[in-house]
């Protein structure tokens, strides 16, 4: 068993909970993702029907999901039991998949009295701007880049997404420090393809967070840790376990 040096000053995320432990944004998963041992909770918001932005507020991170036939949790029904006393001192990262419901969900988590735990994130930056308006004091998080898939992984975009991929990490840093500076948000939520250090040191000199996602190999786990990464979000928290943390 590798020694622990020392216990790291990063957040471990557990990615709609601990979905490789139990189907994700549900309370089992939370649960499970709790049991081991995370620091914060990553799940998703989408409306009901993503064409009425007024309809309920469910968790779900795609399509898919609304329409997998599996009960859905209710952003109410969640929240609820985040306000749980064994989850005292867990932090929320509530990601917001598409734009224009986000004041709807700021709202009920100010209503539950969770704004102090609570990240919201999302692609869009209209809806943390949104958000920050609100309620200035909760934390937001820029999720880069916007994309809906890894386009390396499928060998017919695999040359265009290298070129794209060399070129946004040398523009990101600087386009995340500027919105950092600015005060339009506080943390960066980076594709693991986009956690340089050319983008750690960037956040860090602006005096914002960076969490990178989703990470599910102990080896880029361990990578990151040594890179000095502020939190990593995983499917499967239990990969922390046994590693040789330092920092």
């Amino acid at each position: 068993m590798p020694e622990t040096i020392t216990k790291p000053d990063f957040r471990r995320v557990g990615h709609k909970g601990a979905h490789a432990i139990s189907p994700g944004n549900t309370i089992e998963s939370f649960d499970a993702a709790l049991a081991a041992g995370v620091d914060m909770i990553e799940f998703d918001i989408l409306p009901r029907n993503p064409r009425d932005p007024t309809s309920e507020l469910v968790l779900a991170h795609d399509g898919g999901d609304l329409t997998s036939g599996r009960p859905l949790v209710g952003l109410a029904e969640a929240l609820a039991h985040f306000s749980a006393s064994h989850y005292e001192g867990i932090e929320l990262d509530v990601d917001l998949k598409l734009p224009n419901y986000e004041v709807r969900v700021a709202e009920q988590i100010r209503d539950h009295g969770l704004t102090d735990r609570v990240l919201v994130t999302s692609m869009y930056a209209e809806s943390l701007d949104a958000v920050r308006a609100l309620i200035p004091e909760m934390r937001v998080g820029w999720s880069v880049p916007k994309a809906s898939r890894d386009w390396t992984q499928n060998p017919l975009t695999l040359l265009p997404a290298l070129a794209m991929l060399t070129y946004l990490r040398t523009v990101l840093p600087g386009r995340v420090a500027e919105r950092i500076r600015s005060g339009r948000i506080d943390c960066v939520m980076s594709h693991y393809l986009f956690a340089t250090k050319r983008m750690k040191d960037a956040v860090e000199a602006a005096g914002g967070e960076l969490f990178v996602w989703t990470v599910d190999d102990a080896k880029r786990i361990q990578s990151l840790i040594e890179l000095g990464v502020d939190g990593i979000i995983t499917n499967d928290p239990r990969l922390f376990d046994n590693l040789p943390i330092s920092r």
